[in-house]
């Protein structure tokens, strides 16, 4: 398949621009959603039967506690045939006396929840720099395979210098982490171990995705031996790479797709939270393999204006 991408990858560069832009003007206006992990607060778990609309439950409780709750999170034990809710209470210090009793009024005299049996199964305080280290330990982790993945496309893609195709490589990366930030803020979910988890795999998969597309540019440098202008090898690789690439992804889309249809069908909000930024970020890994990662590299290749290699 002959494809035409380096003459419009300004577009592409573009269309990527503006997605930033929108997540990173979000989170300006709206603020980023941390989870009680980062912001401490108290986690108080409910036993319950039946079923509970989470959202209305949610309200209820603000109401009446004239707090904010950071999150609610519904979850089924299937080995013990329990159901419960986990209520999520940002803030410095626990709930008082008296708040937790007017939670318990509110269950026990309700409608809709006194026939329920609401039960109290647990309840714990969440110091904040649990998450801040958690999250610095994440850090550190994306920063060692940032410097591991630079290393490893230098040293297997010398013939294509490198240095250059790695730190494109990296670029590529960093627009996905950013594209995963930019969903996590535009749909409110809160920022916690989905977070990173979400990174984490996008990381693995899109440079994955880079390194096929590489590796065949690196087979067709080899046949050609500068024959053939760089852009038009490039996107004839791409052309070979098509197939696959999207196979992939579609396969990968697809299974995350099943996925958050299943818990969203069963409330299972966690997991809801993981596989819809997962969806965005698998679009995006394939979006900065194919459109940008290929294309930057060019574009640094033939900066003073040369079409060969």
């Amino acid at each position: 398949m002959k494809l035409k991408i380096y003459n419009k990858r300004y577009l592409f560069f573009a269309i990527s621009a503006v997605i930033i832009l929108i997540g990173l003007a979000a989170a300006f206006i709206s603020g980023i959603n941390l989870d009680i992990q980062f912001k401490g607060g108290s986690v108080i778990v409910y036993s319950y039967e039946g079923d509970v609309n989470t959202e209305d439950l949610q309200s209820k409780i603000e109401d009446a506690l004239d707090v904010e709750i950071s999150s609610i999170q519904d979850n089924f034990n299937e080995a013990l045939d329990m159901q419960s809710v986990s209520i999520n209470v940002a803030g410095k210090e626990t709930l008082s006396v008296e708040q937790k009793t007017a939670l318990d009024k509110l269950f026990a005299e309700d409608e809709t929840y006194k026939a329920m049996n609401f039960n109290l199964e647990e309840e714990m305080t969440v110091d904040p720099s649990i998450g801040f280290e958690y999250l610095s330990k994440g850090v550190y982790a994306l920063l060692i395979a940032a410097v591991l993945i630079v290393l490893y496309v230098w040293y297997r893609f010398r013939v294509m210098s490198g240095p250059s195709a790695g730190v494109m490589a990296l670029v590529a990366l960093f627009h996905d982490i950013l594209i995963v930030f930019s969903a996590f803020v535009i749909f409110k979910i809160p920022l916690n171990e989905n977070f990173i988890a979400v990174i984490l795999t996008i990381i693995g998969y899109s440079i994955n995705d880079t390194i096929v597309i590489y590796d065949r540019i690196r087979e067709n440098l080899g046949v050609e031996q500068g024959a053939m202008p760089l852009n038009e090898l490039v996107d004839m690789s791409l052309g070979q790479s098509l197939g696959r690439t999207i196979n992939t992804s579609v396969a990968t889309f697809g299974t995350m797709l099943i996925t958050y249809v299943f818990a969203n069908i069963y409330g299972i909000v966690s997991v809801q939270n993981f596989a819809l930024p997962m969806m965005i970020g698998i679009l995006a890994g394939f979006y900065s393999s194919f459109f940008l990662a290929p294309q930057l590299w060019v574009t640094w290749k033939t900066r003073a204006g040369k079409s060969g290699y």
